[in-house]
Formats: structure tokens, sequence, C-alpha cells
């Protein structure tokens, strides 16, 4: 029996990205200390290798290698970007073994938090992008894919530098709970911002999101890039370098261990490091030609040359479906191909919720008949005045059954406008209930 190859293409979904035509020369200083002077005539220099930089000459053609380096900075470049790789015939240039074509997971970001300097021009606030890609998918329904990215906030507050921390703010939870009330939804599949996690996201996502396409696990792990040496922008050299997912552990979320949920592994398309090549898509048809199921996960943004880096992955596959045509492959969104590489047996629930009168005080009682995947819901309050808030809840006996307590300790439920409860299954099931104006709103994805 032969595997499949499930085929997933992950989108970090972040909008306009200006850059002066002056931001690689900064880049060249900060990471080589080489200060050359911004011209046309010095860039074609080093993409040609021309300059002499001490040995640093292949290092620096990597990062001013044209595809690299041009972004697109308004939102009407990005819409003339995906009119062409969203359309029907480009995504069936290349159709897989069941005659369908591309998907696209569109992890999107919100710009939020942040109090610095904004210099390539962010579409700052909630929603904005999310907004976009879910009118996108559902003007289409070509089976795309809504996943959840998130950028830790750096300590100087500017747009484009990178933070380290999940803990220590309420960004995350603002995020998340405006998710839920505003937009009624919930994430499934995450893709961390710069490629990074941390032990606190680690702990994070094992409270609700049950897979995850971080993993960047490469054979080479120096390629020149200073400023990317030693893990510093996501630590994955001790992680599995299969295309298959794993368990982490609790204490290094690169090591196979007992937590809940999935890592995959999600090489970059075309980028300075972690690149994927084409021994990594051989590797992955052979793994399947010996009867393992893979997912083969890569990763791009939306401001860069999609349709450049897709045509080089679709190269990539076709010759090694050419070197071994018997094994399948599949185009997936980023739930289906675990369900499916990990046979997944299926598994439904339900969330439910409503407010109980507990001797003198209003309580929030929440329950599902089957286990879900974290230890409890995501709760997310509203109140009158437009705060969003996040809390935990207590956990009750029996089993599958938490409440929260309206009182002086917490918040009075006169000062509550919306009650928000998310959650998802193993199976990837979320479901989300929304208690507001007396009445009581179910969702569920991915079912």
């Amino acid at each position: 029996m032969k595997g499949t190859v499930y085929i997933v293409h992950c989108v970090d979904t972040e909008g306009p990205l200006y850059e002066a035509s002056t931001v690689p020369f900064e880049q060249i200083k900060n990471i080589f200390g080489f200060e050359i002077e911004p011209s046309r005539e010095n860039l074609l220099r080093l993409q040609k290798g021309e300059m002499d930089l001490k040995g640093k000459e292949d290092a620096v053609k990597n990062i001013v290698d044209i595809h690299r380096i041009t972004t697109r900075g308004s939102w009407e470049e990005i819409h003339e970007m995906l009119d062409v790789v969203t359309s029907s015939d480009y995504r069936n240039k290349l159709q897989d073994s069941n005659g369908n074509g591309w998907i696209y997971n569109w992890f999107c970001m919100d710009h939020v938090g942040f109090t610095g300097k904004n210099p390539r021009k962010r579409d700052v606030g909630y929603h904005k992008i999310f907004d976009r890609y879910l009118t996108l998918i559902n003007q289409q329904e070509a089976g795309d894919f809504i996943g959840f990215h998130y950028h830790p906030l750096p300590i100087s507050g500017n747009y484009n530098d990178s933070g380290t921390s999940y803990w220590g703010g309420e960004n995350l939870n603002q995020i998340l709970t405006r998710k839920i009330i505003d937009r009624c939804w919930f994430p499934t599949a995450f893709r961390p911002g710069f490629h990074t996690e941390r032990p606190d996201s680690n702990w994070f996502l094992e409270q609700w999101i049950p897979f995850d396409y971080g993993n960047q696990s490469t054979e080479i792990t120096e390629t020149g890039q200073t400023d990317l040496a030693d893990g510093r922008f996501g630590d994955w050299r001790h992680a599995p370098l299969e295309w298959f997912p794993y368990h982490p552990a609790h204490d290094d979320y690169q090591l196979k261990g007992a937590c809940r949920r999935w890592i995959t592994r999600c090489l970059n398309m075309y980028a300075r490091t972690r690149q994927i090549t084409q021994q990594h898509v051989n590797n992955a048809f052979k793994s399947a030609s010996e009867g393992n199921n893979v997912i083969l996960a890569f990763t791009d943004h939306d401001y860069k040359d999609m349709e450049f880096e897709i045509n080089r992955i679709r190269n990539m596959i076709v010759i090694a479906h050419k070197d071994i045509p018997e094994v399948r492959f599949e185009y997936c969104n980023a739930v289906d191909a675990m369900r499916k590489a990990l046979n997944l047996s299926y598994n439904n629930y339900c969330l439910d919720a409503d407010i109980v009168i507990n001797g003198n005080y209003e309580c929030l009682v929440v329950t599902v008949d089957h286990d879900i995947f974290g230890p409890q819901p995501f709760l997310a309050l509203k109140t009158k005045n437009g705060k969003y808030i996040w809390e935990n809840f207590d956990v009750s006996i029996p089993k599958r059954k938490w409440t929260y307590t309206f009182d002086t300790n917490t918040i009075s439920l006169h000062d509550v406008d919306t009650i928000g409860i998310a959650t998802n299954n193993g199976y990837g099931i979320a479901r989300v209930v929304l208690l507001r104006d007396g009445i009581k709103e179910k969702y569920v994805y991915n079912a």
C-alpha cells in the first residue's frame, strides 16, 4: 500500500508591506556591518555578487534576491495578484490526483497592540485582514481555509520588529476574544509569527489550538545569515525532519512528547533560510511510496510574489511525481490534511452554555457531551462599555463542565453585553456559543 502526499500551502497573511528602496542596504548594514550607498547600480552589483564583501557575497545575494525584496505595499497591488493566483485557471494548472485545484490556507494576522513606528505601512486594526480573506473565500468557494497567525509584541513597539513573549500582556487574548464575539469564529490551525515558538506559546497553544504548522526543521542550519543564527527566529534545530506531525513535549516543543496538539513540518517557499528544496519534496514522495501518509506543507506571505513561489513549488511536485508516479498527491486545507495523514476518527461534540442562579450568585455553566481538545473552553466577555475581557473558568465535577461566577470578584452580569465561549476538539471541529440580548447563538466550523 502506498501513502498519500497531502499538500498544504500556508500563507502568513499580513496584508500590504511597503519597503523603501533603502531597506536592503539597511539590512546588510545591520546583519553584516557593510555600509553601502543605496542606489540602483549598487543593488544590481550586489545581486550579481560583483562587490567585494570579504567572503559574504553569497550571503548578501541571498538577502537582495529580486523575489525576496519585492513586496506589495498596497491592497490594490495584493488584490491584483490575488485575482491571478486565486483564479480557477491558475488553481487548476496542476491538478492533484483527484483532479482538484490548488488550495490556499490564509493564516490571518491582526496588526494591533503595537505602539511604535510603522515604516512599512501595515494595515492596522482588528479584523482588517481577516475580513478581506473571509470575503474572498466566501466569493470563490474553492476550498480555501482561514487559520490564525500571531506576531508577539516587541519591546520597541515598532510594527516591523519581533517580540518574544506571548505572556505579560493582553494582546493575544484581545485578538481572540474579538474574533469570538465580533466574528463568531475561533481558530483550529496556527502558524507562528517569525516561525518562532517558545515555552509560553507552546503552553498557550496546548489549551486551545490542536493543529500547529510551525516546525521548520532542516538538515542545513547554517546559511550565513548571522541574524538568524542559533535559532534566533524559529528554533527548530532539534525537531523531527520527517513530513509527519508529532505531539510535542511539555518542556520542549521541538521534541516528541505527550502534549495534545499536533505540530507538523512547514518550510519556507522562497526565503533566505529554511527554504524548501527539490530534495525535500522528493523525500515526501519517497516516504509516501513506502506506505506513509505525509503532509508536505510550505509557507510564504501574501505581500510577496506568490505566483513565482507557487510555480517554483509546482515544478518540484511535477518532478517528484514523475519519478514516483504511483504516489497520489492531494491539495488540502490545514485541518483535513491533519485528519487524513493521522487517520483521525470522526468525533463530533455539542457545546452549550446557560446562566443559572447558584445561591445568591449568577453563574455561567458550560457543558460538552464529549471531550474537547484542551483543559477548558476559551471564555470571552464584552462589557456594556465596550471592553473585551478574557477569563479562566472554574473546572467543575463531573467532567466536561465548567463554571464562571459573576460577582464582586469578577464582574457583575448586569455590566456584561456579550458572553462568548469557544472550543475545539481533537478532530479539529470548532464551536462557538454567544449569549447576548437574551439570545443564544451557536456556530460550528470544520464539521
